[in-house]
């Protein structure tokens, strides 16, 4: 093909993948919204809204190395589409039970294990197709422009789920979230999956190696990626740390401060604002050089706003000051964020081979959600029991701690040994050329 068609046709794909990111988080967000306060409604209890959540969670852990497997050795076109399919007739399913039988908790947390898979099977096959679907100079704004749509649809959805819920009905929100879907599968098979590709072409005529034998290939695969296995082990401790903020942060703004829950809508606005600035800015921006030391000082910087998040409990603020100063942490939080997700997933957007970045990708997942679930229900125990800011200030400096161990300067010049050689470095401003 010639290579000014697959520019026009990568540019395609840069904004079809957007635009159907966007449709299917918009609609998966406000169907989350709308199925949250419906349990909530429905049963007043915090432990079956808990379980939901554990349905969105539990079955993408468990998962997510059989999805990487399946990424490196099928279509991965084919995937996408067959997920999407399967998240629209999974909707279809539970409007149906909603029409002829009502809503129950056993069809809501069928319906959510099923999206839960569908969506982590299409999110780990998509990570390893961006290369493949456009050029390599554009994977960094390709990176940025998919969690803008993120962050967007995180914006408007509890404004527009907030409007809906009470004025339409339930099966008005499935729908809703159908329409969404079906637009989005559309979308996705008109994409060439291989544009820009460098996959084993015979992978599908070749003796194919077991599932098993796979992965294990895969892991070996990732022992020699110095890199990346850093980032697992910061993934892993970090995201069960994160559980701290997780559950604190409603705790902490609800129960102890009393703030009202339109002003608690505000600093979650603020903080998917931060992600959707930082986002455009790095669409538009050179791709970072050091992303590992950008990513390090960024998780520096999550951490001490984690550890000040507790401050309104030891200072005496004015109800404003309070709603002031958690939006603008929230803000430097959803900043902060994409500082450290973006660099990275660009960097082992390059750095992984095709053929091995379904399992890679996979096996972060799971790294990275393992242990979610015990640190929510953890922190939701000690959050009973202590007292919510200094919970909040031992757990971000156990968030610093973490990366300032394993991420240490010795280990970043040995994956940067230019840095070693007294290069005259701006660390998270510098680019390349």
């Amino acid at each position: 093909m010639d290579d000014s068609i697959k520019l026009n046709r990568a540019t395609y794909h840069l904004w079809t993948f957007t635009i159907s990111k966007l449709i299917s988080s918009f609609g998966a967000q406000v169907y989350s919204f709308a199925i949250s306060f419906y349990i909530l409604h429905l049963t007043g209890s915090a432990t079956s809204f808990a379980m939901n959540l554990l349905c969105n969670i539990l079955p993408r852990t468990l998962a997510a190395p059989f999805a990487g497997y399946i990424a490196d050795r099928y279509s991965r076109k084919l995937i996408v589409v067959i997920a999407q399919i399967a998240t629209t007739l999974a909707i279809g399913g539970l409007l149906f039970v909603s029409l002829t039988a009502g809503l129950s908790l056993f069809a809501i947390y069928t319906t959510s294990c099923i999206l839960s898979l569908t969506s982590m099977f299409s999110g780990v096959t998509f990570t390893s197709s961006i290369t493949g679907l456009v050029d390599q100079e554009r994977v960094q704004r390709a990176m940025s422009l998919n969690q803008m749509s993120i962050s967007f649809a995180s914006i408007a959805s509890p404004a527009v789920g907030g409007l809906l819920y009470g004025a339409v009905s339930m099966p008005i929100f499935l729908i809703m979230y159908m329409a969404a879907s079906i637009i989005a599968v559309t979308l996705e098979s008109t994409m060439n999956f291989n544009l820009f590709a460098n996959r084993n072409e015979n992978v599908e005529t070749e003796k194919k190696e077991s599932m098993w034998q796979s992965m294990k290939e895969g892991l070996h695969y990732l022992k020699r990626q110095q890199v990346i296995v850093i980032i697992i082990w910061i993934a892993f401790f970090i995201n069960f740390l994160f559980g701290a903020f997780e559950v604190g942060y409603s705790y902490i703004l609800i129960e102890k401060l009393k703030m009202a829950s339109r002003s608690f809508g505000f600093t979650q606005g603020s903080f998917a604002i931060g992600m959707l600035l930082f986002s455009i800015y790095f669409s538009i921006r050179k791709e970072v050089k050091f992303p590992l030391l950008l990513s390090k000082r960024a998780i520096i910087a999550m951490g001490t706003i984690m550890g000040t998040m507790g401050l309104p409990l030891w200072l005496k603020m004015s109800t404003s000051m309070v709603f002031v100063y958690y939006m603008v942490m929230m803000f430097s939080f959803g900043a902060s964020l994409i500082l450290v997700n973006t660099p990275i997933n660009v960097m082992m957007q390059k750095q992984v081979d095709d053929d091995y970045k379904g399992r890679v990708f996979s096996i972060l997942e799971t790294m990275a959600t393992g242990l979610m679930p015990l640190g929510m229900l953890l922190y939701g125990f000690l959050y009973d029991v202590f007292p919510a800011q200094w919970i909040m200030l031992l757990s971000a400096a156990l968030f610093i701690g973490v990366v300032l161990v394993i991420a240490r300067p010795s280990i970043i010049r040995k994956v940067y040994p230019e840095l070693d050689r007294g290069k005259a470095v701006k660390g998270d401003v510098e680019v390349s050329s």
